[in-house]
């Protein structure tokens, strides 16, 4: 007999006195550990829906571990019952029946080694994904603290990677320069505006390199609010600063010239700071502060974007996902480079997710409403128009340090705008809310460059920087981890090795498609490029 895959959850949260309403389920995610990972009463005088936008009182979640059922992810789809193997369906069963019968000794090592064995063995037999079984896999951890490894994922990933073509970084650097000069970018600047681009594929960081390059630049151009040719002007300029304006040209080509004048700035008099308003999106933060490394120099960059990120204890998007990026030179193969966005997701990893046609996960985006949405399209959609936001580092509770990532978030607003007099919220939305016609969005960005020599030898530097780098990555593991503690850039770095030793990257069917769409519509480029590499 099949089980319904989530239908005998309530079964083990009512085999006690300290049970749970099944009703309750189906209208409010539930929170029900508390402090010692002991399943607690449920008050519905007391807990509420975390989506009431009433005022709330929050020391009712003190001191607990929050562990939360969500009703889509009571019941599988039919199609899913009938479809679930007689073994993966008697592994729920033996799964709930353990959890059933063990609610007041999830400490026990026995209960925890035999839960363990189970959900790798569903694992293994649900074709190496957890897909489907989520909140088993959450109780395992939250009740009986067992943390899974992502192997099985892993190896997933790397089947469906196999599956798609390697196309070679020089190929698809020449393509996108081939693009770009269709639309009329000179090709100095189309040669950096693809390297940009190419470069964060090369690490690894494929929410910022090919998949952008139609919907961020080339549907921009086509829109008429990014232009494709424009001159950068000097506003104002000391011999350590300069304030540039980049007219709406392309932030691809805008920005390394501004890192480039920082830096010559800091060669010559130890430090340089370069400002700019009027630009575009110009891709990943951390090719800016490796320019700097590569250069001897600590280098400092950000930029703000479209309003994208809800203050504490909002629900309109007033933030851009504005990156805080560090680049700081090492003794290892590979400078520390910190770069990453002030939200728990950033806009282009949610069009990652709509590419792979996946959810966005719970608590990375609140709505109007207060309520935390998972539909990646109409994420996408109501960000576009003001009805959604994303959450800033910590999320929507001020509890889990949200206000942390949001205090963030403005420091790189404001370095964005304030130098630059630059418009904000709405006025770089990209859209007209009213009526639903694009227009442009100049943004702000700033670069910082800090010389090393001029302060120490860049050998001394170096050398304290790896040691201490090393330290950390040398510190004592946690035995429930992958058995490596990586530091910032390594990862990226490690991307970057194997990439480079397979011959280029995996392209993916929506990104093949991409790129013969590109090929078939713009002028000269499907005589130059009749077959594609996976064609």
């Amino acid at each position: 007999m099949l089980i319904p895959t989530f239908g005998l959850i309530p079964l083990f949260l009512i085999s006690t006195n300290r049970c749970l309403n099944v009703a309750s389920a189906f209208t409010n995610p539930i929170s029900f550990l508390g402090a010692n990972n002991k399943l607690i009463n449920h008050n519905p005088s007391k807990e509420r829906h975390p989506t009431d936008t009433t005022k709330q009182v929050h020391t009712t979640y003190k001191r607990r571990t929050p562990f939360t059922i969500q009703p889509t992810l009571l019941y599988a789809s039919t199609e899913e019952e009938e479809t679930s193997s007689e073994t993966v369906a008697e592994l729920k069963k033996q799964i709930l029946d353990l959890i059933g019968n063990n609610t007041d000794n999830p400490n026990d090592e026995d209960v925890k080694k035999n839960l363990t064995l189970l959900l790798e063995s569903l694992i293994q037999e649900s074709g190496g994904s957890k897909k489907g079984n989520e909140v088993l896999y959450q109780i395992g951890q939250s009740v009986y603290n067992i943390h899974l490894k992502e192997e099985e994922k892993k190896e997933e990933e790397k089947e469906e990677e196999s599956n798609d073509p390697i196309v070679s970084f020089d190929y698809l650097k020449t393509f996108m320069i081939d693009v770009f000069e269709t639309y009329g970018v000179p090709t100095d600047r189309a040669e950096t505006c693809a390297e940009v681009l190419v470069e964060a594929d090369r690490r690894g960081i494929k929410s910022h390199g090919l998949g952008r390059l139609k919907p961020i630049y080339c549907d921009r151009m086509d829109a008429g609010i990014l232009l494709p040719s424009m001159p950068i002007d000097v506003v104002s300029e000391t011999e350590t600063t300069a304030l540039l304006d980049g007219n709406l040209g392309i932030g691809l080509y805008v920005a390394p010239y501004a890192m480039q004048m920082a830096i010559d700035k800091a060669k010559k008099y130890g430090v340089g700071f370069v400002a700019v308003k009027n630009s575009t999106h110009y891709g990943i933060a951390g090719y800016y502060a490796t320019m700097a490394t590569d250069n001897g120099c600590v280098g400092l960059s950000g930029t703000n974007a479209r309003p994208s990120i809800a203050p504490t204890y909002g629900v309109e998007p007033m933030l851009g996902t504005n990156p805080l990026c560090f680049g700081i030179p090492s003794d290892d193969d590979f400078p520390f480079v910190i770069d990453c966005a002030t939200s728990i997701n950033q806009r282009g990893k949610i069009e990652r997710y709509a590419r792979e046609g996946l959810d966005t996960p719970r608590g990375a985006v609140i709505d109007n409403d207060g309520i935390q949405r998972t539909d990646t399209e109409g994420i996408l959609r109501d960000l576009v128009l003001g009805k959604a936001a994303l959450t800033p580092l910590g999320g929507a509770d001020p509890e889990l340090g949200g206000y942390k990532g949001y205090g963030w978030a403005t420091v790189v607003e404001l370095l964005s705008i304030a130098f630059q007099s630059g418009v904000f919220g709405e006025g770089i939305s990209g859209v007209d809310r009213e009526t639903g016609e694009k227009r442009p969005m100049p943004l702000g960005h700033y670069f910082l460059a800090i010389d090393i020599e001029a302060l120490t030898p860049l050998d001394t530097f170096k050398k304290n920087t790896g040691e201490f780098l090393r330290a950390l990555r040398g510190s004592k593991k946690s035995p429930l981890g992958p058995g490596r503690i990586w530091t910032a850039g390594e990862m990226e770095y490690d991307e970057f090795v194997k990439q480079t030793d397979q011959g280029g990257m995996f392209v993916p069917p929506s990104l093949q498609s991409v790129m013969k769409d590109l090929r078939d519509q713009r002028p000269g480029l499907k005589e130059k490029y009749g077959k594609l590499p996976f064609e």
